[in-house]
């Protein structure tokens, strides 16, 4: 319920609001890609065949609880936006897959081999980022 002055100088700073969104995003209960997904889009990314890969991530974005899908299609069309003026923000596809792949998307449990689970992690928001038209 609180009114928030984007206009507030406290605003300006591009880093300050990214950083806002990113901790609501990791405070979630329950990650933008809900715990028992998880599994199944690491899975995913791992297929070799381009063209089933992406079949099995859409039809995994499609499966999602609808708060999570459509907070996902409204994020990720926000994402794409900004890596649109990657030569003015330095926010490529990559760079945003590394910012927001660990976010979005994590395991129930840290055990296991957390960079490797980073790796796939960032491989899936990358996926997502250049295939939004075809997934949304």
């Amino acid at each position: 319920d609180e009114h928030l002055d984007l206009d507030d100088g406290r605003w300006e700073d591009i880093h300050v609001v990214t950083g806002a969104l990113k901790l609501f995003l990791r405070e979630l209960l329950e990650p933008l890609v809900p715990f028992s997904h998880f599994d199944k889009f690491i899975a995913a990314i791992k297929i070799q065949e381009p063209s089933l890969r992406g079949r099995c991530i859409r039809d995994l974005v499609l499966s999602l609880p609808p708060a999570h899908h459509d907070t996902m299609k409204v994020l990720f069309r926000h994402l794409c936006r900004v890596v649109e003026h990657k030569e003015e923000n330095r926010m490529s596809v990559q760079s945003v897959a590394i910012v927001f792949g660990p976010t979005l998307l994590r395991p129930a449990s840290e055990e296991g081999n957390m960079a490797m689970h980073m790796v796939f992690q960032n491989q899936v928001v990358e996926h997502i980022l250049n295939h939004y038209g075809y997934i949304f």
